[in-house]
Formats: structure tokens, sequence, C-alpha cells
């Protein structure tokens, strides 16, 4: 796809690094200073803590830092949605799609549904006026909804 391609990282992570990214996914501390009590169960300071978490991040090891919420406990409904987008018009469609706060990932496939994300919102209606809204915005009227009919989790914490 024009403008699209997989990338190979070759990140150098030594022990320590693994040891900040194995407390991360598990037990981040819930404190003011997060990341000084971090440093300090390592044996670093908070300032070298920040910089190494920092350049993980900029190497694209840690895409985010925040909480993850059981959204169906909270009362939300969520959806896997795949979409068809020409090549020349998935920049535009990737924006349009990011640009909602209920979309927590969204992939490119090598797949006739090049696109695939997910939606999560307060009720089934809200998600599909947003789908229909985003078939407005891009010219994109492919979309498939597949609403969660039943949930598996998977732990997607790595032991590094």
């Amino acid at each position: 796809m024009a403008g699209y391609k997989r990338v190979e990282l070759k990140i150098i992570m030594d022990r320590l690094d693994r040891k900040i990214l194995n407390i991360m996914q598990r037990e981040l501390p819930l404190d003011a200073r997060p990341f000084k009590v971090l440093g300090a169960q390592v044996g670093i300071n908070e300032d070298d803590a920040l910089e190494r978490i920092r350049r993980l991040k900029n190497n694209g090891i840690v895409r985010r830092i925040g909480a993850v919420f059981d959204t169906g406990n909270l009362g939300f409904t969520s959806t896997l949605c795949a979409a068809k987008v020409p090549a020349d018009r998935m920049e535009q469609f990737v924006g349009v799609v990011n640009s909602y706060r209920g979309v927590t990932h969204n992939y490119l496939r090598d797949h006739e549904y090049n696109v695939w994300f997910t939606f999560i919102a307060p009720t089934g209606e809200k998600i599909e006026k947003s789908l229909s809204d985003i078939s407005r915005e891009t010219g994109i009227t492919d979309i498939i909804n597949m609403p969660v009919k039943r949930r598996f989790k998977v732990d997607a914490r790595f032991k590094l």
C-alpha cells in the first residue's frame, strides 16, 4: 500500500529496561510520582526511569501508558469493525477513524477488508451512528460492524 510499509525495529534493551517493562505491565505504582517509585524499585532515580521509558516509547517499544478498564462492567458496549479502504484513501480514512474517542485499536491487515479497528461506546446505537458518520465523512461505505457476543479476555502482558 502506498505510504505504508512494515518496519523491523532493532532496539537494544538491557536488563534494566526489561525489568522496568515487566513492572509497568503488571503493577505501575498508583502514586503521585509513579516513576520515582518505579525507579526506586529497580535502583535508579526518577529522571533515569523517565528517560528510559521515553526512549522505549520513542523507539516504538512502549505504545501507550494508561489504565485498562473492563468496559463491559462499566456498562459500555464494544465492537470489532472491518473496512475495505482503497490505498489512495487510507490516510484520510485512518485519520477520521482515529479521531473518534471510542476507537481503541486500529490495524492495517493484508486482507480484502484491510482496516480493522475496535470501537467502544455507551450503547450499540452510538457505535452505529459513529460508523455511519465515519462512512459519510470518508465516503467508505463497506464497513462491517461485528458487536461482541461473547467476551474473551486475553492477558497481553509479556515476560521480558
